[in-house]
């Protein structure tokens, strides 16, 4: 109810307030209700199109990893980098994660005025969770759009001189996330005790040091011994974080909130489900035979295929037969086509698949990529090849760690097949500063007209450009440079 009430007074002021400033609430009484209005803001992550789904589009798709399948033209325009300000999408995502934000800024504010039914000890945890959550969407932004709007205080006036916020610079974005998290690991526990659903559902300090690994690690001048700090609190962690024996068991649906997940979104399925797998699986799978999307790409399977990496490939795609016609992998019915597959269970639109926002291997491959970009070349190749031997693969070759460029590649290749269809291949390929050129060398073939795809990417595509319904109601935003 509480979600609801905020999102009609959003509605209600579009024509006048722009989506990146909150609103203001005032009713919290007690504890019951500061909790509640906490949980409002986890459930962001589940009601969030952008976090149920399009995060895959702005990643995996966007990136060399897969194609749009399906017949959206909007997320054509994605897999094409040719991104128009006005696609629904890039809208959405800004919109719904500003929504976030204001939902964590009356949680913010409302909570040190609680008297009734709560503890000390559980206000500065709400307060350290509210930090932590603020700090992950706004993270969520910088990556897609450069620099935002800061709005750190919910709505108290209509004035278009305070709701009209102009965009920070994108270092000044970082360093705001970087305090929001600072507060967040004085105020959170390593656990809330031994139940796993809900270490794995909800801020802890864990989160927070992994989040502070990635922020250090992509702000525009990384800080590589700051990732390397972080990333060693997290494996370090009372909180037990360790890989998992099995790979397949990190997506099989019956293994979620295990040793090696840091924070995940908690779909239970039925009312509590999410309808991101059914826009996926093979029609043998979802119980339907429309055509899907998220395609892996040839140059992913070939990716896999090269390294001969059976277990996570088996783990990530599956190859069906389809009665539709694919234009990159059989321009004629009934051929074999690839489907992602890390979500198992369609669930009629209300799976019970998780989604992980933060697990340790991520942060191990992080953590040996800082390494590697401080001359550590020994020490990074100990981390990738904890992730390798995992899954059955030999340790990297003298070849491959035999210099810092060469070692440099062959981390970008372990992140991309271990994370593939989690979205995190266009954050590594702008990290690594060639993700212009990595899209420009792709050879993909458009079966229709046997012609090469070509990209034409851009420097300025590295960023989305700000949706244009904001731009019109926010006089004082600016555009990203190369958008109309």
């Amino acid at each position: 109810m509480l979600a609801s009430l905020m999102f009609a007074s959003c509605d209600d002021n579009l024509d006048t307030i722009p989506i990146s400033d909150g609103v203001n609430q005032n009713s919290y009484e007690t504890g019951d209700q500061i909790e509640a209005a906490l949980t409002g803001v986890y459930e962001s992550f589940q009601g969030n199109d952008y976090y149920v789904w399009d995060h895959i589009i702005f990643s995996d798709v966007r990136s060399d990893n897969d194609y749009a399948g399906g017949d959206n033209p909007e997320i054509f325009q994605v897999e094409n980098i040719n991104i128009e300000s006005t696609n629904g999408r890039v809208y959405n995502a800004w919109s719904a994660i500003y929504n976030a934000i204001a939902k964590a800024n009356v949680v913010l504010e409302q909570t040190p005025k609680v008297q009734r039914m709560l503890t000390e000890e559980r206000r500065e945890q709400i307060i350290g969770e509210a930090y932590f959550l603020r700090a992950y969407h706004y993270y969520t932004l910088v990556r897609l759009y450069g620099g935002v709007p800061l709005v750190l205080e919910t709505v108290k006036s209509a004035d278009p001189s305070v709701v009209r916020v102009p965009r920070s610079t994108e270092q000044a974005t970082y360093d705001q996330i970087i305090a929001d998290l600072t507060i967040a690991a004085a105020k959170l526990p390593d656990t809330y005790g031994d139940v796993a659903s809900v270490n794995k559902a909800r801020a802890t300090k864990g989160a927070v040091y992994a989040l502070l690994a990635k922020v250090y690690a992509q702000q525009p001048t990384p800080n590589y011994g700051q990732v390397i700090n972080y990333a060693n609190l997290v494996m370090t962690s009372t909180a037990g974080y360790n890989l998992m024996g099995s790979f397949a068991e990190l997506f099989d649906g019956s293994h979620y909130n295990n040793m090696e997940s840091i924070l995940e979104i908690q779909f239970l399925g039925g009312n509590e489900g999410t309808w991101g797998p059914q826009m996926q699986l093979p029609p043998s799978v979802s119980g339907d035979s429309w055509r899907k999307f998220v395609t892996p790409s040839h140059d992913l399977v070939n990716a896999f295929d090269a390294e001969g990496d059976d277990v996570r490939k088996n783990a990530t795609i599956l190859f069906e037969n389809v009665d539709w016609v694919d234009e990159f992998w059989g321009n004629a019915k009934g051929s074999s086509v690839p489907f992602s597959y890390k979500w198992k269970n369609a669930g009629g639109w209300n799976s019970s698949d998780h989604v992980y926002l933060l697990r340790l291997a991520d942060i191990i491959l992080l953590k040996a990529e800082a390494h590697n970009e401080l001359g550590q070349t020994g020490l990074a190749e100990q981390e990738v090849n904890k992730i390798r031997l995992r899954v059955n693969l030999p340790v990297l070759t003298a070849e491959q760690t035999a210099s810092q460029v060469t070692m440099r590649k062959a981390i970008l290749n372990e992140r991309r097949l271990e994370l593939a269809q989690e979205a995190h291949r266009w954050d590594d390929l702008v990290r690594s500063k060639n993700v212009v050129q990595v899209m420009n060398a792709v050879q993909d073939i458009d079966l229709r007209s046997g012609k090469s795809v070509n990209y034409d990417m851009k420097e300025f595509e590295i960023l989305l450009p700000i949706p244009q319904k904001e731009l019109n109601r926010n006089p004082n935003l600016s555009q990203n440079p190369g958008y109309n």
